[in-house]
Protein backbone atom coordinates (compact mmCIF):
# COMPACT_ATOMS: atom_id res chain seq x y z
CA UNK A 1 0.00 0.00 0.00
CA UNK A 2 2.91 2.53 1.03
CA UNK A 3 4.44 1.72 -2.26
CA UNK A 4 1.54 2.06 -4.62
CA UNK A 5 0.30 5.43 -2.52
CA UNK A 6 3.96 6.86 -3.16
CA UNK A 7 4.01 5.97 -6.63
CA UNK A 8 -0.06 7.55 -6.98
CA UNK A 9 1.48 10.91 -5.76
CA UNK A 10 4.78 10.79 -7.85
CA UNK A 11 2.83 10.23 -10.76
CA UNK A 12 1.29 13.06 -10.15
CA UNK A 13 3.84 14.98 -9.31
CA UNK A 14 2.87 16.30 -5.97
CA UNK A 15 6.16 15.17 -4.59
CA UNK A 16 5.24 13.34 -1.17
CA UNK A 17 8.17 14.33 1.13
CA UNK A 18 8.53 10.20 1.82
CA UNK A 19 9.39 9.81 -1.49
CA UNK A 20 11.41 12.46 -2.19
CA UNK A 21 14.10 11.48 0.11
CA UNK A 22 12.03 13.42 3.55
CA UNK A 23 11.55 10.28 6.34
CA UNK A 24 7.98 9.77 7.20
CA UNK A 25 6.92 8.85 10.97
CA UNK A 26 5.15 5.35 10.81
CA UNK A 27 5.53 4.56 7.51
CA UNK A 28 8.91 2.27 6.43
CA UNK A 29 10.56 2.10 3.45
CA UNK A 30 11.38 5.80 2.32
CA UNK A 31 15.15 5.71 0.80
CA UNK A 32 16.82 8.99 -0.38
CA UNK A 33 15.57 10.95 -3.69
CA UNK A 34 19.17 10.12 -4.66
CA UNK A 35 18.60 6.36 -4.64
CA UNK A 36 15.09 6.53 -6.70
CA UNK A 37 15.46 6.74 -10.29
CA UNK A 38 12.62 8.13 -12.03
CA UNK A 39 12.21 5.36 -13.58
CA UNK A 40 13.91 2.26 -12.71
CA UNK A 41 13.41 -0.04 -16.01
CA UNK A 42 14.50 0.79 -19.19
CA UNK A 43 12.42 -0.20 -22.39
CA UNK A 44 14.04 -0.74 -26.48
CA UNK A 45 13.84 2.14 -28.26
CA UNK A 46 10.32 2.34 -30.28
CA UNK A 47 9.31 3.90 -33.66
CA UNK A 48 8.06 7.39 -33.48
CA UNK A 49 3.83 7.61 -33.79
CA UNK A 50 2.85 10.46 -34.65
CA UNK A 51 -1.03 9.68 -35.30
CA UNK A 52 -3.96 7.86 -33.40
CA UNK A 53 -5.07 4.37 -35.49
CA UNK A 54 -9.18 4.52 -35.33
CA UNK A 55 -10.46 1.24 -34.87
CA UNK A 56 -13.95 -0.10 -36.14
CA UNK A 57 -17.44 -1.28 -33.81
CA UNK A 58 -19.79 0.97 -32.57
CA UNK A 59 -20.87 -1.46 -29.48
CA UNK A 60 -20.41 0.48 -26.33
CA UNK A 61 -16.98 0.22 -24.91
CA UNK A 62 -15.56 -0.58 -28.40
CA UNK A 63 -11.94 0.41 -28.20
CA UNK A 64 -12.54 3.86 -30.61
CA UNK A 65 -8.86 4.94 -31.46
CA UNK A 66 -5.20 4.09 -29.70
CA UNK A 67 -2.58 6.96 -29.95
CA UNK A 68 1.38 6.63 -29.29
CA UNK A 69 3.35 9.34 -28.40
CA UNK A 70 7.25 8.84 -28.16
CA UNK A 71 9.42 11.46 -27.55
CA UNK A 72 12.79 12.05 -29.80
CA UNK A 73 15.04 10.49 -27.07
CA UNK A 74 13.39 7.03 -28.28
CA UNK A 75 13.13 6.21 -24.26
CA UNK A 76 10.43 5.90 -21.29
CA UNK A 77 7.34 8.20 -22.45
CA UNK A 78 4.43 7.89 -19.88
CA UNK A 79 1.32 10.37 -19.61
CA UNK A 80 0.11 11.08 -16.32
CA UNK A 81 -2.86 13.47 -16.91
CA UNK A 82 -5.61 13.75 -19.26
CA UNK A 83 -8.20 16.67 -19.57
CA UNK A 84 -11.15 17.22 -22.74
CA UNK A 85 -11.89 20.38 -24.10
CA UNK A 86 -15.34 21.81 -22.84
CA UNK A 87 -16.74 21.28 -26.39
CA UNK A 88 -15.56 17.88 -26.23
CA UNK A 89 -13.22 18.08 -29.68
CA UNK A 90 -9.83 17.81 -27.87
CA UNK A 91 -7.69 15.87 -25.80
CA UNK A 92 -5.20 16.66 -24.06
CA UNK A 93 -2.16 14.42 -21.91
CA UNK A 94 0.82 15.75 -20.33
CA UNK A 95 3.42 13.86 -18.56
CA UNK A 96 7.40 13.09 -18.97
CA UNK A 97 9.08 12.08 -21.72
CA UNK A 98 13.04 11.18 -22.37
CA UNK A 99 14.75 13.76 -24.23
CA UNK A 100 18.11 12.07 -23.80
CA UNK A 101 20.73 14.84 -23.44
CA UNK A 102 17.71 16.63 -21.67
CA UNK A 103 16.48 13.76 -19.12
CA UNK A 104 12.77 13.63 -18.65
CA UNK A 105 10.78 16.79 -19.93
CA UNK A 106 7.09 17.62 -19.07
CA UNK A 107 5.23 16.71 -22.26
CA UNK A 108 1.90 17.98 -23.72
CA UNK A 109 0.38 16.01 -26.36
CA UNK A 110 -2.78 17.70 -27.95
CA UNK A 111 -5.76 15.04 -30.13
CA UNK A 112 -8.52 14.86 -32.06
CA UNK A 113 -11.18 13.57 -29.97
CA UNK A 114 -12.99 11.94 -32.70
CA UNK A 115 -10.23 10.39 -34.71
CA UNK A 116 -6.75 10.55 -32.16
CA UNK A 117 -4.55 12.14 -34.96
CA UNK A 118 -2.19 14.31 -33.30
CA UNK A 119 -2.62 17.96 -33.38
CA UNK A 120 0.36 19.10 -31.70
CA UNK A 121 2.96 18.36 -28.99
CA UNK A 122 4.93 20.64 -26.66
CA UNK A 123 8.01 20.17 -24.69
CA UNK A 124 8.99 21.55 -21.70
CA UNK A 125 12.69 21.35 -20.45
CA UNK A 126 13.84 23.92 -17.32
CA UNK A 127 16.68 25.75 -16.70
CA UNK A 128 18.00 22.84 -14.76
CA UNK A 129 18.76 20.77 -17.77
CA UNK A 130 17.23 17.46 -15.72
CA UNK A 131 14.59 15.32 -15.03
CA UNK A 132 11.21 16.46 -15.09
CA UNK A 133 8.40 14.20 -14.34
CA UNK A 134 4.83 13.89 -13.42
CA UNK A 135 2.29 16.30 -14.66
CA UNK A 136 -1.04 17.69 -14.06
CA UNK A 137 -3.40 19.15 -17.28
CA UNK A 138 -6.53 21.13 -16.82
CA UNK A 139 -8.22 23.12 -20.27
CA UNK A 140 -9.86 26.74 -18.98
CA UNK A 141 -13.49 26.71 -19.48
CA UNK A 142 -13.51 29.53 -22.41
CA UNK A 143 -11.49 25.96 -24.08
CA UNK A 144 -8.64 28.94 -25.51
CA UNK A 145 -6.11 27.68 -22.83
CA UNK A 146 -4.88 24.51 -21.42
CA UNK A 147 -2.44 24.30 -18.55
CA UNK A 148 0.04 21.95 -16.67
CA UNK A 149 2.13 21.63 -13.92
CA UNK A 150 5.21 19.40 -12.79
CA UNK A 151 8.21 19.56 -10.97
CA UNK A 152 11.38 20.67 -12.93
CA UNK A 153 14.83 21.23 -12.13
CA UNK A 154 16.01 25.06 -11.75
CA UNK A 155 19.58 26.60 -11.73
CA UNK A 156 20.54 26.31 -8.29
CA UNK A 157 17.15 26.24 -6.92
CA UNK A 158 16.33 22.22 -6.34
CA UNK A 159 13.06 21.29 -8.28
CA UNK A 160 10.37 24.07 -9.14
CA UNK A 161 6.72 24.37 -9.42
CA UNK A 162 7.05 24.37 -13.52
CA UNK A 163 3.69 25.95 -14.63
CA UNK A 164 2.88 26.19 -18.64
CA UNK A 165 0.17 27.81 -20.23
CA UNK A 166 -0.61 26.75 -24.03
CA UNK A 167 -3.09 27.80 -26.66
CA UNK A 168 -5.46 24.94 -27.17
CA UNK A 169 -5.65 25.80 -30.89
CA UNK A 170 -2.08 26.02 -31.76
CA UNK A 171 0.43 24.65 -28.76
CA UNK A 172 1.58 28.17 -28.63
CA UNK A 173 3.32 28.29 -25.60
CA UNK A 174 1.91 31.45 -23.84
CA UNK A 175 3.83 31.98 -20.08
CA UNK A 176 5.61 29.98 -17.72
CA UNK A 177 5.75 30.51 -14.16
CA UNK A 178 8.22 28.79 -11.93
CA UNK A 179 7.51 28.86 -8.23
CA UNK A 180 11.07 28.50 -6.22
CA UNK A 181 10.07 28.40 -2.04
CA UNK A 182 11.21 29.77 0.70
CA UNK A 183 14.05 27.54 1.47
CA UNK A 184 15.48 27.40 -2.46
CA UNK A 185 14.98 23.31 -2.06
CA UNK A 186 13.13 21.00 -3.64
CA UNK A 187 9.45 22.31 -4.37
CA UNK A 188 6.79 19.72 -6.47
CA UNK A 189 3.64 21.15 -8.63
CA UNK A 190 1.45 18.28 -8.64
CA UNK A 191 -2.42 19.47 -9.70
CA UNK A 192 -3.66 22.71 -11.76
CA UNK A 193 -7.13 23.96 -11.72
CA UNK A 194 -8.69 27.04 -13.33
CA UNK A 195 -11.82 28.97 -12.72
CA UNK A 196 -14.77 28.98 -13.89
CA UNK A 197 -14.61 32.35 -15.85
CA UNK A 198 -10.76 31.12 -16.92
CA UNK A 199 -9.21 34.04 -15.38
CA UNK A 200 -7.21 32.42 -12.76
CA UNK A 201 -5.36 29.26 -12.44
CA UNK A 202 -4.12 27.53 -9.06
CA UNK A 203 -1.53 25.27 -8.65
CA UNK A 204 -0.41 22.96 -5.59
CA UNK A 205 1.84 20.67 -4.48
CA UNK A 206 4.61 20.30 -1.96
CA UNK A 207 7.81 22.79 -0.62
CA UNK A 208 10.30 23.13 1.26
CA UNK A 209 9.93 25.07 3.77
CA UNK A 210 13.01 27.60 5.57
CA UNK A 211 12.37 25.63 8.90
CA UNK A 212 9.16 23.41 8.38
CA UNK A 213 9.95 20.57 5.71
CA UNK A 214 7.52 20.18 3.69
CA UNK A 215 4.66 22.50 3.28
CA UNK A 216 1.75 23.00 1.08
CA UNK A 217 2.08 25.63 -1.48
CA UNK A 218 -0.66 26.65 -3.20
CA UNK A 219 -0.26 29.37 -5.93
CA UNK A 220 -2.64 31.41 -8.05
CA UNK A 221 -2.23 32.94 -11.12
CA UNK A 222 -3.27 35.38 -14.06
CA UNK A 223 -4.43 33.00 -16.59
CA UNK A 224 -4.12 35.32 -19.27
CA UNK A 225 -0.55 36.85 -18.69
CA UNK A 226 1.14 34.63 -16.04
CA UNK A 227 1.33 37.01 -13.40
CA UNK A 228 1.46 35.40 -9.63
CA UNK A 229 -1.50 36.55 -7.57
CA UNK A 230 -1.04 34.81 -4.45
CA UNK A 231 0.81 32.11 -2.48
CA UNK A 232 -0.48 30.35 0.44
CA UNK A 233 1.34 27.87 2.49
CA UNK A 234 0.32 25.45 5.20
CA UNK A 235 2.71 23.63 7.81
CA UNK A 236 0.74 20.52 9.35
CA UNK A 237 0.87 20.88 13.41
CA UNK A 238 3.78 18.35 13.64
CA UNK A 239 6.15 21.08 11.62
CA UNK A 240 7.55 18.52 9.34
CA UNK A 241 6.12 16.40 5.65
CA UNK A 242 3.17 17.83 4.25
CA UNK A 243 2.12 17.31 0.67
CA UNK A 244 -0.64 18.65 -1.44
CA UNK A 245 -2.18 16.44 -4.40
CA UNK A 246 -5.12 17.76 -5.59
CA UNK A 247 -6.73 21.37 -5.88
CA UNK A 248 -10.24 21.97 -6.93
CA UNK A 249 -12.09 25.28 -7.08
CA UNK A 250 -16.20 25.81 -6.27
CA UNK A 251 -18.70 26.12 -9.31
CA UNK A 252 -19.13 29.99 -8.69
CA UNK A 253 -15.00 30.56 -8.38
CA UNK A 254 -14.80 32.15 -4.84
CA UNK A 255 -13.08 29.50 -3.11
CA UNK A 256 -10.12 27.21 -4.22
CA UNK A 257 -9.91 23.68 -1.85
CA UNK A 258 -6.69 21.46 -1.89
CA UNK A 259 -5.82 18.17 -0.06
CA UNK A 260 -3.15 15.76 0.30
CA UNK A 261 -1.02 14.10 3.26
CA UNK A 262 -0.05 16.01 6.68
CA UNK A 263 1.95 14.89 9.74
CA UNK A 264 0.05 15.46 12.81
CA UNK A 265 1.35 15.86 16.39
CA UNK A 266 0.74 12.51 16.91
CA UNK A 267 -1.03 11.21 14.77
CA UNK A 268 1.39 10.27 11.80
CA UNK A 269 0.13 11.12 8.37
CA UNK A 270 -3.55 12.70 8.25
CA UNK A 271 -5.72 14.07 5.34
CA UNK A 272 -5.88 18.25 5.52
CA UNK A 273 -7.57 19.95 3.42
CA UNK A 274 -7.67 23.49 3.37
CA UNK A 275 -10.07 26.24 1.77
CA UNK A 276 -9.11 29.33 0.61
CA UNK A 277 -10.51 32.42 -0.86
CA UNK A 278 -10.13 32.17 -4.47
CA UNK A 279 -9.73 36.21 -4.57
CA UNK A 280 -7.16 36.77 -2.39
CA UNK A 281 -6.09 33.10 -1.02
CA UNK A 282 -6.74 34.24 2.73
CA UNK A 283 -7.35 30.64 4.50
CA UNK A 284 -11.04 30.18 5.43
CA UNK A 285 -10.88 26.95 6.87
CA UNK A 286 -8.57 23.69 7.46
CA UNK A 287 -10.40 20.25 8.37
CA UNK A 288 -7.71 17.55 9.14
CA UNK A 289 -9.02 13.59 8.88
CA UNK A 290 -7.32 11.07 11.49
CA UNK A 291 -8.29 7.47 10.78
CA UNK A 292 -9.29 5.24 14.05
CA UNK A 293 -6.32 3.19 14.06
CA UNK A 294 -4.16 6.14 14.19
CA UNK A 295 -2.19 5.70 11.75
CA UNK A 296 -0.82 6.89 8.44
CA UNK A 297 -3.56 8.20 6.34
CA UNK A 298 -3.31 10.16 2.82
CA UNK A 299 -5.73 11.96 0.56
CA UNK A 300 -5.15 12.43 -3.51
CA UNK A 301 -8.05 13.69 -5.03
CA UNK A 302 -10.64 15.95 -4.30
CA UNK A 303 -14.09 17.61 -6.52
CA UNK A 304 -16.61 20.07 -5.32
CA UNK A 305 -20.34 19.18 -6.16
CA UNK A 306 -22.30 20.81 -8.83
CA UNK A 307 -23.92 23.53 -6.66
CA UNK A 308 -20.70 23.82 -3.93
CA UNK A 309 -22.42 22.60 -1.47
CA UNK A 310 -20.46 19.19 -0.64
CA UNK A 311 -16.67 18.72 -0.75
CA UNK A 312 -15.03 15.55 -1.31
CA UNK A 313 -12.00 14.07 -0.35
CA UNK A 314 -10.45 10.47 -1.26
CA UNK A 315 -7.62 8.44 -0.02
CA UNK A 316 -6.27 5.52 2.05
CA UNK A 317 -6.22 5.11 5.94
CA UNK A 318 -5.79 2.78 8.58
CA UNK A 319 -8.72 1.06 10.47
CA UNK A 320 -7.50 0.12 13.34
CA UNK A 321 -8.81 -3.42 12.31
CA UNK A 322 -7.59 -6.34 10.20
CA UNK A 323 -9.02 -5.50 6.79
CA UNK A 324 -5.97 -3.36 6.97
CA UNK A 325 -5.56 -0.22 4.85
CA UNK A 326 -8.77 1.02 3.28
CA UNK A 327 -10.75 3.88 1.04
CA UNK A 328 -11.83 6.46 2.57
CA UNK A 329 -14.05 9.38 1.48
CA UNK A 330 -15.37 12.20 3.41
CA UNK A 331 -17.33 14.79 2.71
CA UNK A 332 -17.52 18.49 4.08
CA UNK A 333 -19.42 21.67 3.65
CA UNK A 334 -17.47 24.10 1.63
Amino acid sequence: MYRHSMHRLCAAAAGLAAACGIAVPGVAGAVPAAQVPVRPWAQPARPLAVSGTALPGAAPGAQLWVARYSGAGNGDDEGLSVAVSPGGARVFVTGMSWGGASGYDLVTVAYSAASGARLWARRYNGPGNGNEYGGSVAVSPDGTRVFMTGPSPGAGSGQDYATVAYSAATGAQLWVQRYNGPANRDDYGGSVAVSPDSTRVYVTGSSQGATSGQDYATVAYNAATGARLWVKRYNGPANRADAAGSVAVSPGGTRVYVTGGSQGATSGQDYATVAYSAATGARLWVRRYNDPGNRDDEAFALAVSPRGTQVFVTGFGWDGTATGYDCITVAYRP
